[in-house]
């Protein structure tokens, strides 16, 4: 037994998500997954809200799980004999005692809440379930009512007191004094608390319960639940292992793993940004923290991946540096030299200044772009100008104007559009000085979408049968073109020297 019990109520509080609605089967799905991940209870539902909801907790408890298997019920007889012909181990019955809820829902007193409380424990541990008691709005529960409450269902056989913070209204600091007052008064019962986060702070509430002694908490996989959501389970187990060394029986290896299978199944994607299992929790782009990652991960990592079942990644963009781009190109088996990883670097970051995004093929385009390519000595064409002309009504025009040996060459062509017209001002610009032809134009979209990177490949052959193949990626389509085929022609020349030489 760990120190530290976990209720996961994913399959009840986090069910009321608006828009999740779960089949019996997915239900069931869920549950081995959070039995694998080492919860201690798993809520499997509110039996008496439909017949599937029925269904799935009898499933789940016929199932034979590791797990306690655990049903809501308000403190109604209708409502606990549905829960107890599951065959659940426990049955968590509520009933609210904030004065609010007594005014405004129940239509009750304090006296007729705290006699169908302790009614209801007494008549569940009469058919002879583990019985855990929620004050509904505790945190807006007045404080002597509240212990008079816990104090009378303890007494009638409660073996967990859950203290829920309803409407996520409490502070830290509240919490704690809560939890410290339930614990004066609990006996042998279990604390437990369960925290709504509609102002940020379930994980932080549920930590500062457990501080004050709370020895059980509820939460759900990714945070799910009703408005905001519930305390995330993951954020507060390893936040507990990690920041107050305290146990659970939850294997973290599991966790994202068990993130994906809810996410999939609910229709709810967490954010990017989420801590522990969004896209970007291990992922690194700043030139600075890479460089750090890259020496020791520590530096700006304070989970390791591996812990929850991921993996750390570096990311391409504006912010990025030598090292994380190094390291994102040796894992995809390129190792470019230092001059090539800087044009490569400062290839990336004109990119992101023009607020678009590098994928990683877009990365690997670049890449082989820059590592492809002659030096920039060996280059005998270099691009003085270019301008392209096009529109509805206008022909498209491309004129450009290139230095070979010190001497300038221009021309200007038109075509049926502007990558046609460019290709033929650049094949008419040196025809006089190096014969060849365009055997092969190719273009592609790395990746989808209007700004996707381009990359053109062309294939170009002169008089004498020298046959080259450049490959260059870059955001425009009509200038990657051109550089394209400058880089064909120089390779040409190249070729064509070589060929004298020997």
């Amino acid at each position: 037994m760990k120190d530290v019990l976990v209720l996961d109520t994913t399959l009840r509080d986090g069910e009321q998500t608006p828009g999740v609605s779960l089949t019996p089967d997915e239900k069931l799905q869920i549950a081995k997954q959070l039995d694998r991940l080492g919860v201690d209870v798993i809520e499997a539902g509110f039996p008496i809200a439909s017949e599937g909801e029925f269904q799935a907790a009898k499933k789940i408890s016929a199932e034979g799980l590791r797990a306690e298997i655990c049903v809501l019920a308000r403190a109604m007889k209708q409502d606990m004999d549905r829960a107890l012909e599951t065959d659940a181990k426990r049955v968590h019955v509520f009933i609210a005692t904030s004065d609010i809820h007594m005014m405004h829902k129940l239509k009750l007193t304090k006296e007729q809440v705290y006699d169908r409380a302790v009614s209801a424990v007494d008549y569940l541990k009469g058919h002879g379930v583990s019985v855990e008691f929620s004050a509904e709005d505790a945190t807006r529960t007045d404080p002597d009512f509240l212990s008079q409450v816990f104090e009378g269902v303890a007494h009638a056989g409660a073996k967990y007191l859950d203290i829920p913070d309803t409407v996520g209204t409490a502070l830290p600091d509240g919490m704690k004094r809560l939890v410290s007052q339930v614990k004066r008064i609990a006996g042998d019962s279990v604390v437990s608390v369960h925290c709504h986060n509609d102002f940020g702070l379930a994980v932080a509430n549920t930590l500062a319960g457990v501080e004050a002694g709370a020895s059980q908490f509820h939460a759900t996989i990714n945070g799910l639940g009703e408005r905001a959501g519930n305390a995330s389970l993951e954020e507060t187990v390893l936040a507990l292992k990690l920041l107050y060394n305290r146990t659970t029986n939850i294997n973290t290896q599991l966790i994202y793993e068990t993130s994906r299978l809810v996410s999939r199944l609910t229709g709810i994607y967490v954010q990017p940004n989420k801590a522990i299992v969004g896209d970007n929790a291990f992922g690194h782009e700043s030139g600075i923290h890479t460089h750090g990652i890259a020496h020791d991960p520590t530096t700006y990592e304070p989970i390791m991946p591996e812990m929850v079942g991921r993996k750390r990644w570096f990311k391409a963009g504006k912010h990025a540096g030598i090292h994380g781009i190094r390291i994102q190109l040796e894992e995809m088996g390129l190792k470019p030299s230092d001059d090539q990883l800087a044009q490569i670097v400062t290839r990336v970051k004109e990119i992101g200044d023009l607020g678009k995004t590098v994928t990683d093929a877009d990365l690997l385009a670049i890449a082989h772009t820059v590592m492809g390519q002659l030096r920039a000595e060996e280059r005998a064409i270099q691009l003085n100008e270019f301008v392209v002309v096009t529109g509805d009504k206008v022909v498209p025009t491309a004129s450009i104007e290139v230095k070979l040996d010190d001497k300038s060459y221009r021309s200007a062509q038109m075509g049926v559009g502007p990558v046609d017209a460019t290709m033929k001002a650049i094949q008419d610009v040196l025809k006089d000085t190096l014969k060849f032809k365009l055997i092969e134009y190719r273009l592609e979209a790395i990746t989808g979408g209007s700004d996707a990177l381009a990359e053109v490949t062309v294939r170009l052959e002169d008089d004498v049968g020298n046959n080259v193949t450049a490959r260059v990626a870059g955001p425009d389509i009509v200038l990657t073109g051109v550089e394209s085929m400058l880089e064909g022609l120089n390779k040409l020349l190249a070729k064509r020297a070589y060929m004298h030489e020997v």
